[in-house]
């Protein structure tokens, strides 16, 4: 796994060797990034939910991202952020938060313009998760919501106030593109 263009593209990126944490290749990173760009999706304030290996996060940052919040809450995961983001000489735009995802929601206190949302298959609480992401403090009028989940999760097309402008499917990874569709913030 390796960084796929900008400031760090070709560092090679460490991730967790555990079978419930399934790190984003980099075929569907790529393709997440080739769909936000021909969306001109700001994304200079970005969070990473499920972060694992950061991989997303770090891709944003090396293209450009002001900064980035990862929430993750395995420890040794946490690690291998920090260790990643030193490596790719990305870690002074950077916060890692060791906490449960739902906490983040509660405890961070400013708005995003792009919120990755990746976790694992088997929590089925994933499907709920992006309505309580989409209806936070954290996701405003000009967030993107990115949702990667199994092709077994089929999440709606309407979220509180974003709607799935774009889906993209890789194997059994799928990806779920959300905007602010309208109403007050």
């Amino acid at each position: 796994m390796r960084v796929i263009a900008g400031k760090a593209k070709g560092h090679s990126l460490r991730w967790p060797k555990d079978p419930h944490i399934r790190p984003t290749i980099d075929l569907v990173r790529g393709a997440i990034f080739s769909a936000l760009e021909s969306l001109s999706v700001d994304w200079s304030h970005a969070l990473d939910l499920y972060a694992g290996s950061g991989a997303l996060g770090i891709e944003a940052l090396s293209r450009g991202a002001e900064g980035v919040d990862f929430v993750e809450r395995n420890h040794n995961c946490c690690s291998i952020i920090k260790e990643n983001l030193k490596q790719t000489r990305l870690a002074e735009r950077s916060r890692v938060y060791r906490m449960e995802a739902r906490k983040a929601l509660r405890t961070l206190e400013k708005q995003y313009t792009l919120i990755f949302l990746d976790p694992p298959y088997s929590d089925r609480s994933g499907h709920t998760m992006l309505g309580e992401v989409a209806n936070s403090s954290l996701a405003g009028r000009q967030t993107t919501i990115v949702m990667e989940h199994s092709q077994q999760l089929s999440p709606e097309e309407t979220c509180g106030k974003f709607h799935m402008i774009r889906r993209l499917r890789h194997g059994d990874t799928c990806v779920s593109i959300y905007q602010f569709a309208g109403g007050e913030d």
